[in-house]
């Protein structure tokens, strides 16, 4: 059977490079095309990463994927090629606290119109990634047929892109649901709090978040991912909608408990009580935390010889709300899927955090 070629939409991000990666090393595609707006002398690319890209059958483009043009440009093999049967998209904006008016073109807009290409251009397999937060907030595990209620911005025009890819005719849509995904090339999963971890160390003070040990915030490893997106695009059917989790049941306690020993520091949280008091002027709060840690990390890397760093401590003021973001991820393993990285280890934490240590964008630990 003759392998796919494959176009990865957002092919430089967090989860593109890593797919772009999985997709080389395991040797599963005939041609790879990986399309983003971010060159890749730009993107901070780890050294697997770029080797990745480096391959004889991967090509790279620079393309702008809200323009109807540079859709085009896509999407159209080059000369001698054939089709793209396989569409990962994974293009979209991913910062919180956006406008609206960002996300609607970013989002939205980016999602319908990508997908009406790969209608017209004949892709066989169009899998939206979309997230997990367009679920409603609970302490249960939200299952794919469950209460849809999304509790950010990016995710309420996520679900809006899922309802309305839906209704294109001829779309050969797979959608899928990621819980927050940690991993080598991560910006704004883990990486905040881990960057916040080295600040206190920095600070030499004890490291407390709002609300309570308990609030549930779930994960999933970027490798799990791309491996979970590539048994979707060979065995789901058609209009099916996959959530990926992992069984860690992760909490902030959890994530505490294993930053302590790889910062060395003390951890806490400031409870119900105060975490209440703080949400009646939460705006105000973000910006206080914020300030608090912003200032120290810039000091930090300056001490080591770190003049620029696209790696920040910034905390939208979303994510900072008591809003458990529970999922149940087990449903994708009828599939023949399974979770090589079942739960958050400190081995894993510390390979993100190598990931740019290695590009000198954070301190050694």
């Amino acid at each position: 059977m003759s392998k796919p070629n494959v176009l990865v939409l957002g092919g430089v991000g967090f989860i593109g490079r890593n797919l772009v990666q999985y997709l080389v090393e395991n040797n599963l595609a005939n041609q790879i095309r990986a399309v983003d707006k971010v060159l890749t002398s730009t993107a901070n690319l780890g050294a697997g990463h770029a080797e990745a890209f480096n391959a004889p059958n991967v090509e790279v483009m620079q393309s702008n994927l809200t323009s109807v043009a540079g859709i085009k440009r896509a999407y159209t093999p080059a000369e001698g090629q054939e089709k793209f049967d396989i569409v990962f998209n994974l293009a979209a904006e991913t910062k919180y606290g956006q406008t609206e008016e960002v996300y609607q073109e970013k989002v939205l807009g980016l999602s319908v119109k990508v997908a009406e290409a790969a209608v017209e251009f004949g892709a066989s397999k169009f899998i939206e990634v979309s997230t997990a937060q367009v679920y409603a907030e609970g302490k249960k595990p939200s299952k794919e047929g469950d209460k849809l209620e999304p509790w950010t911005n990016l995710a309420k025009y996520k679900l809006q892109a899922e309802e309305q890819l839906k209704q294109i005719n001829g779309l050969p849509l797979v959608i899928v649901r990621p819980a927050t995904v940690y991993g080598p090339g991560d910006f704004s999963g883990l990486s905040p709090r881990i960057i916040i971890a080295a600040v206190y160390k920095h600070l030499n003070e004890k490291m407390k978040f709002l609300w309570s040990g308990d609030l549930r915030y779930h994960t999933v490893h970027v490798k799990d991912v791309c491996a979970a997106l590539w048994v979707i695009s060979q065995k789901a059917q058609l209009n099916t909608t996959w959530n990926l989790c992992d069984k860690n049941d992760t909490t902030q306690e959890k994530i505490n408990k294993l930053l302590e020993p790889i910062f060395g520091i003390k951890t806490g949280f400031f409870g119900t009580m105060i975490s209440q008091a703080a949400k009646l002027r939460l705006k105000q709060v973000t910006e206080e935390i914020n300030d608090k840690h912003l200032k120290p990390w810039s000091e930090l890397c300056k001490s080591v010889n770190i003049v620029n760093t696209p790696l920040t401590p910034y905390i939208d003021q979303e994510l900072l709300y008591n809003n458990n973001f529970a999922v149940e991820g087990s449903a994708v393993e009828s599939l023949g899927f399974d979770y090589k990285n079942p739960k958050i280890t400190e081995e894993l934490l510390r390979e993100q955090i190598d990931y740019y240590v290695n590009q000198r964008l954070f301190p050694t630990v």
